[in-house]
């Protein structure tokens, strides 16, 4: 039995409901199905076993995608000598920074719909089953549903980067933000910016935070979003980050950020 079998085959394994389910024959069939149901699983411990190979197909994976690195992001805009702002326009988890953002939701476990393409759900699935369970412990701990504009750091395990920091953004269900809902997306990357200055980190790779699925306005996020990170990076010269990118997947969003950033 290869590792993705193995992988699959524990899983299953785990749930009586997935007694009758069939490995699918195909490579990408075999993904999908490793993927959604890791999406589906509710955060438990598991084998050292699954672990290791676990990571290492999400290892293999991640170098088929490759990881991109700094130095091929286009730079838009220097602040001073010490802050660049930097835009990319791709899938952010092959992004090699300190640190990328996760767009959550209030339980803060990742999104559980299989196969999703949100970024949530795509953040937790390159990263592995560790994610989950680390921001399990931490809203045990926390004990109440993430607030609104708050922001959380972790590990990343098998992404490029080094954390992730997850903040909840608002949600705007008639696709008209309120003024409150506009200072709620503003605190997001205040508190993401603070929570990597707090941590020493030196790169920040933000996502379209409450956009998509959320009906945050696609041009007005982008403005809050540059505005607050530079208001951010003049009011604090001695930040720890020095390079922000904002990273977009599709071309209209590209084509907003770029006059906004410059």
């Amino acid at each position: 039995m290869n590792r993705l079998d193995c992988l699959i085959q524990y899983l299953i394994n785990e749930d009586p409901q997935y007694s009758e389910m069939r490995i699918p024959e195909d490579l990408q069939g075999k993904r999908d199905l490793f993927r959604a149901l890791r999406n589906v699983r509710e955060p438990k411990p598991v084998s050292e076993e699954f672990l290791r190979l676990q990571d290492e197909e999400l290892q293999a994976q991640l170098q088929e995608k490759g990881v991109v690195e700094l130095d091929a992001v286009q730079k838009l805009s220097i602040i001073n000598s010490q802050f660049s702002i930097l835009l990319w326009q791709g899938d952010i988890t092959r992004l090699g920074v300190d640190a990328i953002v996760n767009a959550a939701n209030a339980q803060m476990l990742g999104c559980f719909h299989p196969l999703h393409r949100c970024i949530d759900n795509a953040i937790h699935s390159a990263a592995g089953v560790q994610l989950r369970e680390e921001c399990h412990r931490l809203m045990l701990q926390q004990g109440h549903l993430e607030p609104t504009g708050r922001a959380k750091i972790t590990k990343a395990y098998n992404l490029p980067c080094k954390y992730v920091i997850h903040t909840v953004g608002p949600i705007i269900p008639d696709g008209i933000p309120t003024a409150s809902q506009k200072d709620q997306l503003a605190s997001c990357y205040r508190n993401i910016m603070s929570c990597a200055d707090e941590n020493g980190l030196e790169s920040v790779a933000f996502c379209c935070i409450s956009t998509g699925e959320f009906r945050f306005p696609n041009r007005l996020a982008a403005e809050i979003a540059v505005h607050t990170v530079k208001d951010y990076l003049t009011v604090h010269p001695d930040c720890s980050v020095k390079q922000v990118v904002f990273n977009v997947f599709k071309d209209e969003d590209r084509d907003i950020y770029q006059p906004v950033i410059k």
